[in-house]
């Protein structure tokens, strides 16, 4: 094989760079804001590139589906809310931007902690060792006593713990499930038994539970059968939803819905295998939109709530 010299080098052929296609320009450079800057100059100000260009393009999206009362879905990990992020989306709740919500079960048990105490989020390196995490009496003590007496009125886990923490808990108000109760939000709950801190206390009902979550998943896929032309978006929840969501796109479809032009958005601090594959690109792959914006959730959250009210008060 002969070997390149740098007189070979003299036969390359160039070419101009302005003739050249460039993905960048000067247009879409950010700029520096001054300290009295509006959060919608901020926004504004912001580079109209790759991960920044998203976050705005779905807050638009998300406006849209408001006005053509298209459904616009959250599924929500555990870390949102235990990093203290229900504020930013109960107001979304409140003004139409979330006409749908779902948890996985550790999701539940902060929503619950925050309402009942105020406070949640476990030192698990520090208890475990001694045998005492997840062994919260009141949490589960509550959480269970929940669905054993809700579970008759045939409503699902989220309704029925919604109701619960709205009922009783001293700060409900900052409960995203107890919201969604009052305001008439769909709310589901998808558990794995044996995953959540409940479930290894006296108290946990597994048949109960277990009935009442998959009613929340016939309710979940039905939500998913009129996404059409909505947006979907999971936040934090590397395996639970993302193989719901996967099997609720597949029950609709077979049973005749479209539920194919949507778009699909997933949030997360690192880029997970399913939330890639079951929510992005296989629902995906007939039609709509697959986003995936990569960073902390205590920053996503915050600059998606405010990108969605600057559009809305047409700052933006």
């Amino acid at each position: 094989m002969p070997i390149l010299t740098r007189d070979d080098l003299k036969n390359i052929k160039s070419y101009s760079l302005k003739e050249r296609k460039s993905l960048v320009t000067r247009k879409e450079f950010g700029s520096p804001v001054p300290s009295d800057a509006t959060v919608a100059a901020f926004l504004q100000a912001l580079p109209k590139t790759y991960m920044a260009k998203d976050l705005l393009a779905v807050a638009g999206r998300i406006r849209q589906c408001k006005e053509q009362k298209k459904n616009i879905h959250f599924a929500l990990g555990s870390h949102v809310i235990k990093n203290g992020l229900s504020p930013y989306l109960q107001q979304l709740m409140k003004e139409g931007f979330i006409t749908a919500l779902s948890f996985n079960g550790s999701a539940l048990v902060h929503d619950f902690e925050i309402a009942f105490i105020g406070a949640t989020s476990e030192d698990v390196d520090s208890s475990l060792g001694e045998g005492k995490f997840g062994l919260a009496k009141e949490t589960a003590e509550s959480l269970n006593r929940a669905v054993v007496d809700g579970f008759s009125s045939g409503m699902g886990l989220g309704k029925i713990v919604g109701q619960y923490i709205a009922d009783r808990c001293p700060h409900a108000q900052d409960s995203l499930l107890a919201q969604a109760f009052k305001l008439g939000i769909p709310a589901t709950i998808h558990i794995a038994v044996g995953t959540d801190i409940t479930h290894i206390h006296p108290s946990f009902d597994p048949a109960k539970t277990a009935e009442a979550s998959y009613r929340d998943f016939l309710l979940f896929a039905s939500l998913v059968s009129d996404l059409e032309d909505g947006i979907y978006v999971n936040v934090g929840s590397a395996v639970i939803l993302p193989e719901i969501f996967l099997k609720a796109i597949s029950l609709a479809r077979n049973l005749g819905h479209k539920a194919e032009n949507f778009w699909a958005v997933n949030l997360d601090f690192i880029r997970h295998y399913r939330p890639r594959r079951n929510v992005l690109e296989r629902p995906t792959a007939k039609g709509g939109r697959a986003i995936e914006i990569v960073g902390p959730h205590e920053l996503l959250i915050p600059l998606l709530q405010a990108a969605i009210a600057c559009g809305e008060n047409n700052t933006l």
